[in-house]
């Protein structure tokens, strides 16, 4: 027989697969205003923001509402705790959207050296990374959570690899020293992203799993990317 404490949970689940879709909105919103330099994409990820947040705190109250109405046993306290966790880091991939949309409208253009940088290969690993992540979570699939930290490491690789171009880019004329500061922001904002979606994908572990495989790096996962 189904618990009412079930049909609360499935309601939590709903909630947070909708702030999952708002937040990899987001993402894609405001790194395609840098890809297709385009202004108005990198104002609605500003715009929007009230909304993920508007969201964000009505999950949180599900959880409490969920806390207080009933005596959850352990694995709906796992799903329960994982479910704040997955939206606290939801949150945060949001708010690091919008400082990539402000990062960029100051920036006022895409600079010619971006051709020199990794750029795009790290936008597309840290999309892929949060597709995998709120994929995982839709369909409890441990082997892709796994999979993002392995991509994490990639990431992390390329983006050490752009910090240390840009300096020689900077140093090459002071004109590109301001613009090679704003990428140097965007470049960190792509990596935390990144931090925040492998933390995702943990969660997303211990949920199915209910074993944790936090600060594991990619090679322990025996998986491709």
């Amino acid at each position: 027989m189904e618990r009412p404490i079930d049909i609360q949970l499935e309601k939590l689940r709903s909630k947070l697969i909708k702030m999952c879709s708002l937040v990899d909105e987001q993402v894609d919103f405001a790194i395609r205003s840098i890809d297709e330099n385009k202004q108005e994409l990198a104002v609605s990820v500003i715009e929007r923001e009230l909304n993920v947040d508007k969201f964000d705190n009505k999950i949180e109250k599900t959880c409490q509402k969920i806390f207080a109405l009933n005596h959850p046993v352990a694995m709906d306290l796992r799903l329960i705790m994982s479910a704040l966790k997955i939206n606290a880091n939801l949150e945060r991939i949001s708010d690091l959207s919008v400082n990539i949309a402000r990062i960029y409208t100051n920036m006022g253009n895409k600079p010619v050296f971006f051709d020199k940088l990794h750029f795009t290969e790290i936008c597309k690993l840290t999309k892929q990374m949060l597709k995998y992540a709120i994929d995982s979570y839709i369909y409890s699939d441990a082997e892709n959570a796994k999979r993002i930290i392995g991509i994490d490491d990639k990431l992390d690789e390329l983006v050490n690899l752009d910090s240390k171009r840009l300096v020689e880019i900077m140093k090459e004329s002071p004109l590109n020293v301001e613009a090679g500061l704003f990428t140097f922001s965007l470049l960190q904002e792509l990596e935390r992203i990144g931090d925040h979606t492998t933390n995702i994908g943990e969660e997303v572990y211990f949920i199915v799993k209910a074993e944790s495989i936090r600060h594991r790096n990619g090679k322990d996962t025996d998986l491709q990317i």
